[in-house]
């Protein structure tokens, strides 16, 4: 098994008042006043961890603290939330999301690109999709969630009464945990919480892998 880095102390209490706090003032002068919190509490326990799973699940990316506003009615400037992604060898992305409520670890396939989006209804449409709606069932008893936005009703070409139209109106597929704030979010046990909710994921990928693979166009932002 690989071996972690020990520099990853957990997120400190301080990160997570600063999202209660940004949520509530979510402004250009609370980010300015601010800044050195988010530098200190959040941006660099994201750093420490990225060091610490590199070597298993890859370098992490920390998304932009900046809302994308041109197309939002919410004209909020700042993400209440600061998430970080990697991606596997076979395509599947590794994603952690911290915010005022606490942590959410996820992994999967966020959103399917087009030649994906084809292979993976394929997939279902076959033997391979029943296994599939087993495996989802059993991360449920897991207290995972399945995520991953659906279409309204059947995909075009497809019966609205197919037995898996559950499965074939997803256009991303993923698991995640969510964990209140407590006292172990705070210490480097956070981190084998993290990476133990990860490794839990890959039955999930190798179905994925196996029936969807990687694209070449690039990914969404969770």
């Amino acid at each position: 098994m690989p071996r972690h880095g020990n520099g990853f102390g957990g997120f400190p209490a301080e990160a997570f008042r600063f999202y209660e706090q940004l949520g509530a003032e979510n402004t250009k002068a609370f980010w300015t006043q601010h800044k050195h919190e988010y530098d200190q509490f959040v941006k660099a326990p994201f750093e420490a961890l990225a060091a610490s799973v590199a070597g298993e699940f890859g370098p992490l990316h920390v998304f932009r603290p900046n809302r994308d506003i041109r197309f939002s009615n919410d004209k909020t400037p700042y993400k209440t939330h600061c998430g970080a992604v990697t991606e596997g060898e076979g395509g599947e992305a590794y994603y952690l999301q911290i915010s005022s409520s606490g942590l959410m670890v996820a992994s999967g396939y966020y959103g399917f690109a087009a030649d994906q989006l084809e292979r993976y209804r394929g997939a279902v449409d076959s033997k391979a999709g029943h296994e599939l709606d087993r495996l989802l069932d059993s991360y449920r008893g897991q207290h995972f969630e399945v995520g991953g936005s659906v279409l309204k009703s059947a995909p075009r070409g497809f019966p609205k009464d197919h037995p898996l139209v559950h499965l074939l109106r997803h256009k991303g597929v993923y698991v995640s945990k969510s964990f209140a704030v407590a006292k172990w979010v705070h210490t480097p046990k956070a981190l084998e919480r993290i990476v133990t909710t990860w490794r839990a994921t890959a039955p999930l990928h190798k179905w994925l892998n196996r029936n969807v693979g990687p694209s070449t166009q690039p990914p969404d932002e969770w």
